[in-house]
């Protein structure tokens, strides 16, 4: 085996056995489709042991320094992967309580995940475009899988266009900074930047569009259109997908473009960012209050999160980096959490999707109350919850580098966001309960729910075991 291929082994086995998933699926008779679910989950499962079994020391160059194996790759991808696995158990649940459980939902998946795998180790911008085309077009079909929902369709068109008009400008920015550095590979711009023979300018103006690409796909202000569509047209199980894993890979593309390629622009990509992440954190905590649908709430949420997110890559550091990595990761489990629960609720004719629905929760499943509160105490970043650090760690380098406004602004924002969290746990608390109707959920779908929740507690009272793992992706 050629060292090519070995570096690239894991997305080799998953692009294999994804497609070995669709051809079991299509001679598959089962209408739960349960074999494919369960080799889905296997598969995800061989694709992290081949991650861990090849951890890379030092970063690994492939395929003439187009991809490159590295700490922060092998971190995002285990994460991923992990993710989408308990994603996938929520899903199930849900597709076959609906209805609509079809195995194409699991295999859509897995090429996502290979999309993500492959934006993570991107070290060219072609590859970078090719595995978020690779993500885009598995979610623009998930999206759109419940075809008997006309809400669903709507979000899928917005996503497809909306999501088309945002790789084109990618596309505008890769071009103008291919043509001014005669280079693909992000070492090799990084370099011809550094020689001061390229207009600044026209560099600048070729790192705006990059910049759009990259802030459509996290869901950051101004270019958040589709995001609140989105999270409420499409099935509960497909929101939930998108608001989690892909997230990791629209931040790992931040760092390979931004700190790989334009590190020497960087006071120029800084002040871009300030002005996303103060827009991003204004428009999603404001008016995240108004919203009494929860998943469009939880989009706005996801907004104001990607304006926290930015404030560790405006640090500038490899300790800021890091804190973003952790903050996204941590986004990624609360989410999740978050999602899950909606499903919980759920019935066949039921989206728990409105707040009344979680009124006197407290009165039918106190248990599964305290979960939904630790969620909402951690995404109000009140410690000692996973949330709380997440905040903390982009703070305290934004303020090291001296971006002490910026970090006044955010908290500000942050005391904002706090109602719309704190009125959750007020309905489940101190209302009374709409319906009494007994939670219909699997033994398996409560396990994985109840350890989800609690990982953001023991994550929030352990915070330096994760901090250390993404300060060592990032630092080396």
């Amino acid at each position: 085996m050629s060292a090519d291929l070995y570096i690239a082994l894991p997305e080799i086995s998953l692009l294999l056995l994804a497609s070995l998933v669709l051809v079991v699926d299509a001679f598959s008779s089962d209408p739960e489709h349960r074999i494919s679910f369960w080799l889905t989950q296997a598969s995800l499962v061989t694709v992290i042991v081949l991650v861990v079994t090849s951890f890379p020391e030092t970063g690994q160059l492939a395929f003439h320094s187009s991809f490159i194996s590295d700490a922060m790759s092998a971190v995002l991808k285990i994460s991923m992967c992990a993710i989408t696995a308990i994603v996938f158990l929520y899903s199930f649940e849900y597709l076959k309580e609906h209805n609509c459980l079809k195995g194409e939902y699991f295999v859509l998946g897995l090429f996502a995940v290979l999309g993500m795998m492959i934006m993570s180790s991107a070290y060219s911008l072609l590859t970078v475009y090719l595995g978020l085309e690779l993500l885009s077009l598995s979610l623009y079909a998930m999206v759109a899988m419940n075809r008997d929902s006309s809400s669903a369709s709507e979000a899928a068109m917005k996503y497809f266009v909306l999501g088309a008009l945002a790789s084109g400008m990618l596309l505008y920015g890769i071009s103008t900074i291919y043509g001014l550095s005669g280079s693909l590979q992000l070492n090799d711009i990084a370099a011809a930047i550094n020689s001061d023979s390229i207009n600044q300018s026209f560099l600048v103006f070729g790192m705006i569009f990059i910049i759009i690409g990259i802030a459509f796909k996290l869901g950051a202000a101004p270019f958040h259109m589709w995001v609140p569509d989105v999270y409420q047209g499409a099935p509960t199980s497909v929101t939930l997908f998108i608001s989690t894993a892909p997230k990791l890979a629209a931040f790992a593309m931040a760092i390979r473009v931004l700190v790989d390629g334009l590190l020497p622009l960087m006071e120029d990509w800084q002040s871009i960012l300030s002005i996303l992440a103060v827009l991003s954190m204004a428009i999603g905590n404001v008016i995240a209050i108004s919203q009494t649908n929860i998943k469009r709430m939880l989009a706005y949420s996801t907004i104001a999160h990607v304006g926290y997110l930015f404030l560790g890559l405006i640090a500038g550091t490899p300790a800021g980096f890091a804190g973003s990595m952790f903050y996204i990761i941590s986004y990624a489990i609360m989410s999740m959490c978050a999602f899950g629960m909606i499903i919980l609720l759920g019935r066949s004719d039921l989206e728990a999707e409105q707040l009344d629905d979680f009124k006197g929760l407290a009165e039918r499943s106190p248990w599964f109350a305290f979960i939904m509160m630790c969620v909402m105490f951690s995404m109000t970043g009140i410690p000692p919850f996973l949330g709380f650090w997440s905040k903390w760690f982009v703070l305290k380098e934004l303020v090291d580098s001296g971006f002490v406004t910026l970090a006044a602004i955010a908290v500000v924002f942050s005391i904002i966001g706090a109602y719309y969290y704190l009125r959750i746990i007020k309905l489940m608390y101190f209302d009374k309960a709409v319906s009494m109707t007994a939670i219909k959920a699997s033994q398996q779908m409560r396990t994985v729910l109840t350890i989800n929740g609690l990982a953001i507690i023991v994550l929030g009272l352990i915070p330096n075991a994760l901090m250390t793992l993404c300060l060592m992706a990032l630092t080396g």
